[in-house]
């Protein structure tokens, strides 16, 4: 009596252009799980402080920008004070940050993990950007206290909030695609990556209004998505005097184009990582 066997599974690169196989990604949401978790762990280990660096960096740099921008330099803030002006701009903005310089070095730091078990690379970078939600979440909390104690009411707005923080997400696993796999093959990435978060920090609307331009360069202006989350932010928060609606839709185009785009790079450099890394 013979038992059949089941025939072997091989493993291997795509010959061609590698499919995103979003399914599997799916089915290893665990993985995600575990590694965003162990991400969340592992950011603040034999710190002094720990978590309270979520707070710390944004509020010593709106400590900064509301000296040199909102005293000396007189930078309009329509109509809000200026350091919740800035304080509700930084708030994304460190988590973007965070997710751009974490996740760019995630495949690199994970070598050991990538070369000896296989499951989806994508799982590293998006798990990477998405520990930086708790970090998020803390800073949010003390700008509601800042809110609270300038009597700043609640609008209704704040209920599409997590729409922007989705954006941001977006935009920061984007990133971290793009320069996670580059990194994997141009060690020197690492060093490119301080001056990208430098030029992008004053590119995006932080210390200073989109409303100082006119209404056909602010929407192209949408082009950076961290623009459109920033501003997003302060309408949901604040309202705006200024619409920014053209500049939110073309930012929201922009960041699906760039993790359309990342995620398929991403894919295709996947074959070498192993043999890389």
């Amino acid at each position: 009596m013979t038992t059949a066997t089941a025939p072997p599974l091989r493993i291997g690169p795509d010959k061609k252009w590698a499919s995103l196989q979003l399914r599997e990604l799916w089915e290893n949401r665990e993985l995600l799980y575990f590694l965003t978790w162990r991400d969340v762990k592992v950011r603040y280990k034999q710190t002094a402080l720990g978590a309270a660096w979520a707070i710390l960096q944004p509020l010593l740099a709106m400590v900064i920008f509301t000296l040199f921008f909102g005293r000396l330099a007189r930078i309009p803030s329509d109509g809000v004070p200026y350091k919740l002006f800035a304080y509700s701009g930084l708030v994304p903005w460190m988590f973007f940050a965070s997710g751009l310089n974490q996740s760019s070095n995630s495949l690199v730091g994970s070598a050991n993990l990538i070369t000896k078990v296989y499951f989806p690379r994508l799982v590293i970078p998006i798990a990477t950007v998405m520990a930086g939600l708790v970090d998020l979440g803390l800073a949010g909390i003390v700008l509601g206290v800042m809110m609270a104690l300038d009597h700043v009411s609640l609008r209704s707005t704040i209920l599409l909030l997590p729409l922007f923080v989705g954006l941001a997400l977006v935009t920061s696993v984007a990133t971290g695609l793009w320069l996670s796999a580059l990194n994997v093959r141009y060690r020197d990435i690492r060093y490119v990556v301080p001056f990208l978060t430098q030029f992008w920090l004053f590119a995006t609307p932080i210390a200073y209004p989109s409303s100082l331009l006119p209404m056909p360069w602010r929407a192209l202006y949408g082009l950076n998505p961290m623009a459109g989350v920033v501003e997003g932010f302060r309408w949901a928060l604040f309202g705006a005097r200024v619409a920014a609606g053209p500049m939110i839709w073309v930012s929201v185009g922009a960041a699906i184009v760039a993790l359309i785009a990342g995620a398929v790079y991403f894919r295709q450099m996947e074959k070498t990582f192993a043999d890389i890394v």
